[in-house]
């Protein structure tokens, strides 16, 4: 198995908040199963990994309107129109476990070199270069002083943050990720007195290459990542079934239980931003799902109690009776170090542990909103144990009538030592990690000889002989292009049935 070549540096993270991850992917309980070399050497090779952009570009298909095959041609055809691929034929990859994805191979690092004048664009503006984006002009930060339109540029990620928009040059610290052309001059992008939108610099020469997905078949593909699509599997929506996405925005997942659903039952979408609801309708609309119901609303407090008026909610809209979904699916906001690529990240360590409190509120009104013998599935982006492990742990304590279930499809790894769950209950979880890339892929290393296997950040001595099993839990530590992790639960007592991903 080749060794994947880093040409990044790691993330660049505030000083205690490395130590805070280092303290994590060393804990006692992984140190005592694996050594302490062994999980400090896992540790560093994930933040190698979080910095460069996944194997594969994943897009899900719309099979509620044409079949995958017919598909996967048409995006070939378009594919072969584009500038980047010089006419070649792209090879578009199935999933052996998951039919309604495609997967294309991300090619590089290609041997691009940077020109001069350079542009500075924002850290997250660098991190969609390389997963196959233009440069759209709210994200760049400087460029020269006389750039004018149809000029070559070098493009740099300020990966600290310190550059100021609108300088005409910058010296901190920054990495180089392709080169491309001006389609605006810099008083077109800094001296407009409206917000320029479009697109800044189109990329001609990336250092890792992806096709560009901007309006490319919008109600037949969807760009989201693989642990993003598993979730909604897992999750089993049936038709005819009423679902709540109680963290909606901008709606991928919602849209993928609408399909899955063929239309056909109801999915109430929640989110707080009003923006980004109606960001959710336009999904719907797209992908031809009428089943959706998207609110803006914040979803702690989607219980009808006791006292309220049946005014103060909109009709069939929040908030809810208790018992009123089939299946919720808790998608829960989070620190998102798992995101990639994700070359650094300015929050301090209080932002970062701020997550977990949230979390359990809206866990509280996830299991109060679902039905007897429903399914809860509970994902993050992240990779901390606090926001995943830990919060499994305090909801099987904290509701006696949830378990844990089987996943399917399980194609990530299992849960990450350091909560104190067994060893059973972390085989129910999902944690995907860059280091151990999607089963299921032609030439993925995870279809190697498990002697040739790497085992991921977190994961413990293999199970004993006889104890393998097949889970449908998902533990979304680290989506393809980013760290996820997912439980899936089941209730079994009077007021609900879980699962927990």
């Amino acid at each position: 198995m080749l060794k994947k070549s880093f040409v990044f540096p790691k993330p660049a993270l505030r000083p205690e908040v490395q130590a805070h991850l280092r303290n994590i992917f060393t804990n006692k309980e992984l140190v005592a199963a694996v050594g302490h070399e062994e999980a400090e050497s896992r540790f560093d090779e994930l933040l190698c990994h979080l910095s460069h952009p996944p194997s594969f570009t994943c897009v899900r298909v719309s099979t509620h309107v044409e079949p995958a095959d017919a598909i996967r041609e048409r995006l070939r055809a378009e594919l072969r129109q584009m500038s980047c691929y010089n006419g070649g034929d792209i090879p578009i990859l199935s999933h052996s476990q998951v039919p309604d994805v495609l997967l294309l191979p991300v090619i590089g690092p290609r041997p691009a070199l940077p020109e001069s004048p350079e542009v500075i664009v924002g850290a997250q503006c660098g991190n969609a270069v390389l997963r196959g984006a233009h440069v759209f002009a709210p994200g760049i930060l400087s460029a020269p002083k006389h750039m004018k339109a149809g000029d070559r540029v070098s493009v740099f990620s300020d990966v600290e943050g310190r550059c100021t928009r609108g300088a005409k040059d910058f010296q901190g610290k920054k990495v180089f990720v392709g080169n491309g052309v001006a389609a605006m001059g810099r008083a077109d992008i800094f001296c407009s007195d409206e917000p320029v939108r479009g697109v800044g610099i189109r990329m001609v020469d990336p250092v890792y290459l992806s096709p560009s997905f901007d309006d490319l078949l919008p109600s037949l593909v969807f760009l989201q990542n693989l642990p993003s699509v598993v979730v909604s599997h897992v999750l089993g929506p049936r038709p005819g079934e009423r679902v709540l996405d109680m963290c909606a925005a901008p709606g991928g997942k919602t849209t993928h239980i609408g399909a899955l659903m063929k239309g056909e039952g109801e999915v109430v979408a929640l989110d707080k931003i009003s923006a980004k609801v109606e960001r959710i309708r336009q999904n719907a609309q797209i992908l031809q799902l009428d089943c959706i119901k998207a609110y803006c609303f914040n979803s702690t407090q989607a219980v009808r109690t006791e006292h309220a008026q049946l005014s103060d909610a909109v009709a069939d809209g929040p908030p809810f009776p208790e018992e009123s979904f089939d299946r919720v699916l808790l998608d829960a906001p989070c620190s998102g170090l798992g995101q990639r690529p994700n070359m650094g990240c300015s929050w301090s360590l209080r932002e970062i542990r701020s997550y977990q409190p949230l979390q359990r509120k809206l866990f509280h009104t996830a299991v109060r909103l679902l039905k007897r013998g429903g399914v809860l599935v509970y994902s993050t982006c992240t990779v901390t144990l606090a926001e995943n492990e830990e919060q499994v742990a305090w909801a099987l304590d904290t509701f006696p009538c949830l378990t844990l279930q089987p996943q399917e499809p399980h194609i990530g790894g299992q849960g990450m030592l350091g909560a104190g769950l067994s060893h059973d209950q972390l085989r129910l979880l999902q944690r995907f990690s860059p280091v151990r890339e999607m089963s299921g892929v032609p030439g993925d290393p995870d279809l190697d000889p498990p002697r040739t296997r790497r085992p991921p950040p977190g994961a413990g001595p293999p199970p004993p002989a006889g104890q393998h099993r097949h889970h449908r839990l998902l533990h979304r530590q680290v989506r393809q292009d980013l760290t996820v992790y997912g439980a899936h639960l089941r209730s079994h007592g009077p007021s609900c049935a879980t699962r927990l991903i």
